[in-house]
């Protein structure tokens, strides 16, 4: 393992977050809007980035930095019955997609985490959080994907690790933590 070689990837990664400061101040303004108006964020991913997703709607339902009023927000990874449920069922793929079917209204916000931005399950709740007329935040690796093309907002980490990019999605997430905080708090 090359210690240079990963701090010079998480510097790149990171920058790379950096270089959409507008689009995180535009996105924060957009969830401002969403939440005062009775609206959730629902957060979904895999692996490492199911974890990520559920800490981050807990720093959103309890708190970030500043104590403040609970913000609606879900992760779509933690209900163990739901999942082997649909996936049983149904299958895999649509597991995210109907709970987003199920649970979001229009204007709310759906954020998907894949570091490859082609997972299967997250690219269909993508589809039906579309139709459903909510507003849909990925975040990928550095690739060129399905998710970047029909998400309203896209962060691509300029990466083609996935540590690195899980990394930086946990940054974006943050500073999404911290505008809130700022306007909330």
């Amino acid at each position: 393992m090359n210690l240079d070689h990963a701090l010079q990837e998480h510097n790149r990664a990171i920058l790379s977050v950096m270089e959409s400061s507008q689009k995180l101040s535009e996105l924060v303004a957009r969830m401002v809007e969403s939440l005062n108006a009775g609206g959730k964020v629902l957060w979904m991913g895999n692996g490492g980035s199911a974890a990520d997703a559920q800490h981050m709607a807990a720093e959103l339902m309890v708190r970030y930095v500043k104590n403040r009023k609970p913000l609606a927000s879900i992760a779509l990874t933690t209900d163990s019955s739901i999942l082997t449920a649909h996936s049983n069922d149904y299958e895999f793929e649509t597991v995210f997609a109907r709970q987003v079917e199920g649970l979001a209204q229009s204007g709310d916000i759906v954020i998907g985490l894949s570091t490859s931005g082609t997972s299967a399950n997250v690219v269909k709740a993508m589809e039906q959080a579309k139709k459903q007329g909510c507003i849909t935040v990925s975040m990928t690796g550095k690739s060129d994907s399905v998710l970047s093309e029909i998400s309203d907002f896209c962060f691509q980490v300029n990466s083609l690790e996935t540590a690195r990019i899980q990394e930086a999605h946990s940054f974006i997430s943050h500073l999404l933590c911290e505008g809130l905080d700022d306007f909330f708090g």
